[in-house]
């Protein structure tokens, strides 16, 4: 299997050990442990050589395989609260190659995005060739809430405005705001390796909706999740 004639690889990392929800990336999401979402997303897109997890537990194996991706090995570095997702991408890739396994493209889905869709990981992938981009980051619009209305408050409640000029426009006449999120990133390989992170040199985005890219950090965000996923 190849897309536009170069091998891709999906990479779920989901280390073992978070603190606000033990064991978050297999608790129940909607019936099924919440890295099943991503695992099957892959799977539908129906364009990737490998679906690998990167874990440092076994317990996230073992749900992980039973979903039908692979995990060869275990993280055998890069599995710490402080080491950035790419590094441990990167070490997966590294840890793959030394077994003789070579991928053209690699797509890094998070655990902790479960809504996004098969659908909007192909239109990723379709506007990353296209766009002939080393990397590629998901991003949605805010929604909601003006973000360009935003304050920070200090110990005396007191707030400061972070955006001084926009706050004096017409809502209509101020740019959209879009956050980067989680659910996919793409690079090239050989360029991910040598910039040493996703947001490397001439990397762009990609929106996806807003839904879609929900990242649960929290119980409160995991009961968000499942409020939206209702109202697909």
């Amino acid at each position: 299997m190849s897309f536009e004639g170069k091998s891709v690889i999906a990479i779920i990392p989901a280390r073992g050990g978070s603190k606000r929800i033990p064991q978050k990336n297999i608790v129940d999401f909607c019936g099924k442990p919440l890295i099943a979402w991503s695992i099957e997303a892959a799977q539908k897109a129906g364009i990737f050589d490998a679906i690998v997890v990167s874990t440092d537990d076994e317990a996230i194996a073992k749900v992980s395989r039973e979903y039908g991706a692979e995990v060869p090995f275990l993280r055998d570095k890069k599995a710490d609260d402080f080491s950035p997702v790419s590094e441990a991408i990167i070490r997966t890739i590294e840890q793959l190659e030394a077994t003789g396994r070579n991928y053209d493209l690699v797509v890094q889905l998070f655990a902790v995005c479960p809504l996004r869709t098969s659908e909007e990981i192909v239109e990723s992938l379709q506007f990353f060739t296209e766009k002939e981009a080393p990397f590629l980051i998901s991003c949605f619009k805010f929604v909601g809430m003006n973000p360009w209305w935003a304050i920070k408050l200090d110990d005396q409640f007191k707030g400061e405005r972070i955006f001084t000029e926009e706050i004096k426009m017409r809502s209509q006449d101020i740019p959209e705001l879009y956050s980067p999120t989680g659910a996919i990133w793409i690079a090239e390989t050989e360029i991910l390796k040598k910039e040493g992170t996703f947001f490397g040199k001439d990397h762009i985005f990609w929106e996806i909706d807003w839904i879609s890219g929900i990242d649960i950090d929290d119980n409160k965000d995991l009961k968000l999740a499942a409020a939206l996923r209702s109202i697909r």
